[in-house]
């Protein structure tokens, strides 16, 4: 498997530290004066999935409303994802294999850059090195035993959880359960964001997005998540799965700081490994709430 240093350029973008633009300024009159939300939303989407926008402004402000448009684009993914896993049960699929299916939607949106940034992130906690040596491992272009082992067992369990969830017969539940997980992802993202979680390198993705946030506003990113989710899940399944749901996404942010907390201890801020990280964690935590519990 090979990586980049830090997995966070997807098509079309070019961060600061990369030879593109870091000002907005720099670009064309009409890029420049894109508005706000437009900047937001190429951002979240070009830089969090691999659809084909191109990422015209690295400044703050347009890393700052990315952040917060990050779970618009994990909605989206997680429809897509959702919708991939309905049609397969649909075409007369198995359980196990529109599982698959629905877990392998979002790995290809974001071109596995997620899964390979917990990959790095685990065989940077690994190696047991300061934080300067683990950050090194990270940069490798291979990846190591524990690598390995914790995107097996991160794949392996969100397949399982999701398994069980068409296994059960509702297609419903297994479909709000895809798409709340891949919105607390990006959740998780925003609240990583925040202010006082500094970068670990002075390039690449954590860099840019590093503390754009303010607490205040990361908590609310998280909670109109949170809130949105829910209240999906009660007009579609009633009010025990909007609060099913809202727990899965609370249990899901909670494990993502956890790990970003230890993160931070360990390699003295965050990088874009690290983000791929705290989204894979969270939403396998997501999913794995979503079936615990009765049906």
């Amino acid at each position: 498997m090979t990586t980049s240093p830090d997995p966070a350029d997807p098509p079309g973008a070019t961060p600061p530290g990369r030879g593109g633009d870091a000002d907005a300024r720099s670009e064309p009159s009409g890029r420049a004066t894109a508005s706000p939300l437009a900047a937001a939303l190429r951002f979240a989407f070009g830089t969090l999935t691999v659809l084909p926008v191109r990422v015209h402004r690295w400044d703050r402000a347009a890393a700052r409303g990315g952040m917060l448009a990050a779970p618009a684009a994990g909605l989206v993914v997680g429809l897509v994802a959702a919708g991939a896993g309905t049609l397969l049960l649909l075409a007369g699929a198995g359980a196990a294999v529109a599982a698959v299916g629905a877990v392998a939607v979002p790995a290809a949106l974001t071109r596995g850059l997620h899964l390979d940034g917990l990959a790095d992130t685990a065989d940077g906690l690994g190696s047991g090195r300061p934080a300067a040596g683990a950050l090194e491992v990270m940069r490798r272009s291979d990846i190591g035993p524990f690598g390995v082992v914790t995107l097996l067992l991160v794949l392996l369990g969100q397949i399982a959880a999701v398994y069980e969830l068409y296994d059960d017969g509702s297609r419903v539940r297994a479909a709000l359960a895809v798409t709340a997980a891949a919105v607390a992802a990006r959740a998780a993202l925003a609240l990583a964001a925040r202010t006082g979680v500094p970068a670990a390198r002075p390039e690449g993705l954590g860099a840019a997005v590093a503390g754009v946030l303010s607490g205040r506003t990361a908590a609310a990113c998280a909670a109109v998540a949170t809130a949105v989710t829910a209240g999906a899940a009660g007009l579609l399944a009633g009010p025990y799965a909007a609060l099913h749901t809202a727990l899965a996404v609370v249990g899901a942010l909670a494990a993502a700081e956890l790990l970003r907390h230890h993160c931070v201890r360990r390699f003295g801020g965050v990088t874009g490994d690290v983000f791929g990280a705290l989204a894979e964690t969270a939403a396998t935590v997501a999913l794995v709430a979503a079936v615990l519990g009765p049906g």
